[in-house]
């Protein structure tokens, strides 16, 4: 099938295009970048893409719907927010890896996003994109989840979703490779500064603390909130979620062991390893979530140890996989992917 990408510039959509090249369901992809006003080669716009001349053409709603048959947008906040209305009037599929479609409420994307928010009744009609969790098939907005949320929730899923943890002890100590900050260098992602350093970041104004709250008030709505922290660790790409939760009194470790393993036995992209706590290497170069728990009686604490690849699982990989169950192909089709080596 002919697919679209918009916003081929960025970490997301360079990968993106990478999977959507070997995906054996996509016969052609017409790249448009916002940008542009003049079609331009690939290997222009991108330099890393040296000898690829494949065009690129000015961002036009009418062209990719007239020329294709689903859209990723791999665009930035504020983008998807205004052109989503079009696609959904016209039924047109799309895949959305940016937060504007991801919230339910305009306050709240106003809030977290610093910027207006698409019309409610929009917003309403988008599919929360959780692929492991909620099927995207006959869906026709598919919001992709953040990288943050995607490592975090799926962590969280087996606990709150059987009641197991008390709702209003969840923390959350999340660390991130320089890529989950995008492109644009900023001083705290110059070399210098990451290098041999640790930092904390967006200190309790995370954005992606809304998609996740709203995701948990969804399977519980007795959770109030969750305390969730990010640190940059000088590492290229990879999530690391830590989350430390009570757990309810009636509740043994067999009970928490049981509830991981039911609700991830039959799904391809999350490996539940018991307490053998996986590290991040583990799933970089994949479409793998990988989950340790370990519980500690002394405390009465579980703390779960999800990782993802952040541009993979929780991006471009997940991405394919909505895409995958959007179209109704085998899930693992175009992700059968080996983590990188050494």
């Amino acid at each position: 099938m002919q697919v679209a990408l918009v916003g081929i510039t960025g970490y997301a959509g360079m990968v993106l295009y990478q999977l959507l090249q070997n995906h054996p369901a996509v016969s052609g992809i017409n790249l448009y970048d916002h940008k542009l006003t003049k079609a331009s080669e690939l290997d222009q716009v991108v330099p890393i893409f040296n000898g690829n001349q494949t065009p690129v053409w000015p961002y036009d709603d009418d062209a990719i719907i007239k020329d294709n048959q689903v859209v990723f947008f791999a665009t930035s906040a504020g983008v998807t927010a205004k052109v989503a209305p079009k696609y959904l009037a016209a039924g047109f599929p799309v895949i959305d890896l940016s937060g504007d479609m991801r919230l339910k409420n305009e306050r709240q994307y106003l809030k977290w996003y610093n910027k207006p928010a698409a019309p409610a009744k929009f917003l309403r009609q988008s599919h929360y994109g959780l692929a492991d969790l909620v099927s995207a098939k006959a869906q026709t907005y598919v919001a992709n989840p953040g990288c943050y949320a995607t490592a975090t929730l799926l962590g969280l899923a087996p606990l709150v979703q059987n009641n197991l943890i008390e709702p209003d002890s969840i923390i959350v100590d999340a660390k991130s490779g320089t890529t989950g900050a995008g492109k644009t260098p900023t001083p705290s992602t110059h070399f210098t500064q990451v290098d041999e350093n640790l930092q904390i970041y967006k200190a309790n104004r995370h954005q992606h603390i809304p998609e996740m709250m709203q995701a948990l008030k969804r399977w519980n709505e007795q959770i109030p909130a969750i305390q969730f922290m990010t640190t940059l660790v000088p590492i290229r790409r990879g999530i690391m979620s830590t989350i430390y939760a009570k757990v309810r009194a009636d509740i043994t470790e067999q009970m928490l062991t049981e509830a991981f393993t039911q609700t991830y036995q039959d799904k391809p992209f999350v490996s539940y390893t018991g307490n053998q706590l996986p590290d991040i290497k583990q799933t970089v170069g994949t479409n793998q979530c990988a989950i340790g728990t370990v519980y500690n009686p002394v405390t009465n604490t579980v703390m779960v140890d999800s990782v993802i690849d952040n541009l993979l699982k929780g991006a471009a990989g997940q991405a394919v996989q909505n895409f995958n169950q959007l179209f109704d192909f085998k899930e693992t089709q175009g992700l059968k992917l080996q983590p990188f080596l050494p």
